[in-house]
């Protein structure tokens, strides 16, 4: 994981690139109670969601929330994902297989499972475009299974700190089987932010980020077009959208050969996020992919040098 006196150089040096990748960094969420919510009340949802689900301007059956109060940032999404539930709980409950989540979104510089046995997932957060790990931010998530039965599940990765006095990060993801071989699935997650964190965030997103927006619309131009969200709520509803969008490529690539995932879910992160341009498209696709892949050979050369002396 990265040298600290490196790290700490790089954060001070960056402060609006640190406020930057705050944006990216994924967001835990506050659970509705001390274990969550559970098979009746996510059923419920699906069904109160019914006709935003139906019809919505994503394409697909996808509803996005967000809120920011008293220092706290939080983001909702909910789904419908074509997938049985036996699916949707093999890829998800485990967690060794969160990397492959983890991986795909742009910040995301490296991610190292869990041992067997243990349930620190060590991920390292850094800029979009090419950066050596050892440079990016470390993060450690913890990872437990909060609740399992043979229709629903509920998993939470959490970190007690981030960076730039960030805290109380919480990543919640639940699902719930549904009829026809199909699964509902509610991302969530939130963190709680310092002062210095909430001007550097404010900063950026009013210079370096002052052009990127959100998915809920506010309102129309003169010319008739939509207003999208910006600021905290627009960063916060674009990576649930990119974490979404990692679950859904994840999902897409079980079936394949071993030896093909990464390249397949890869490829369909890319192409699900390039239908949304205005909020997800952050650098040539080539110049993703290759950046990417450079990571995934990184990481299992790495991997396979800690079995080696394992």
């Amino acid at each position: 994981m990265p040298n600290s006196i490196t790290t700490l150089s790089f954060w001070r040096a960056t402060p609006l690139l640190l406020a930057a990748l705050l944006t990216g960094l994924p967001f835990w969420a506050q659970a509705q109670t001390a274990s969550g919510s559970s098979a009746p009340e996510l059923r419920a949802k699906f069904d109160q969601l019914g006709p935003s689900l139906q019809s919505n301007a994503f394409r697909r059956p996808l509803v996005i929330d967000s809120s920011e109060s008293s220092g706290q940032v939080r983001g909702d999404v909910y789904a419908v994902v074509e997938h049985p539930f036996t699916k949707v709980q093999q890829a998800l409950r485990d967690p060794a297989r969160w990397c492959d989540v983890m991986i795909l979104h742009p910040n995301t510089k490296q991610c190292e499972s869990p041992p067997t046995g243990q349930s620190v997932l060590k991920v390292a957060i850094g800029k979009k475009l090419e950066q050596p790990a050892e440079d990016a931010y470390p993060l450690n998530l913890s990872y437990s299974l909060a609740s399992s039965a043979p229709d629903y599940f509920q998993v939470q990765l959490r970190a007690a700190e981030g960076p730039l006095g960030t805290s109380n990060y919480r990543f919640v993801v639940e699902a719930v089987s549904l009829p026809n071989n199909r699964s509902f699935i509610h991302l969530s997650y939130s963190y709680a932010s310092s002062m210095a964190g909430h001007l550097a965030t404010k900063a950026y997103l009013a210079t370096a980020g002052r052009s990127k927006v959100g998915f809920s619309r506010t309102g129309t131009d003169d010319q008739g077009k939509p207003v999208y969200i910006g600021g905290v709520r627009g960063a916060v509803e674009r990576n649930a959208m990119r974490y979404y969008l990692a679950i859904d490529a994840c999902l897409q690539s079980m079936d394949a050969p071993a030896d093909q995932r990464f390249d397949r879910r890869l490829k369909r992160f890319l192409a699900s996020m390039e239908q949304y341009p205005r909020q997800l498209h952050e650098m040539d696709g080539d110049t993703f992919l290759d950046i990417k892949r450079r990571q995934h050979e990184r990481q299992r050369t790495v991997l396979s040098s800690q079995a080696e002396v394992n």
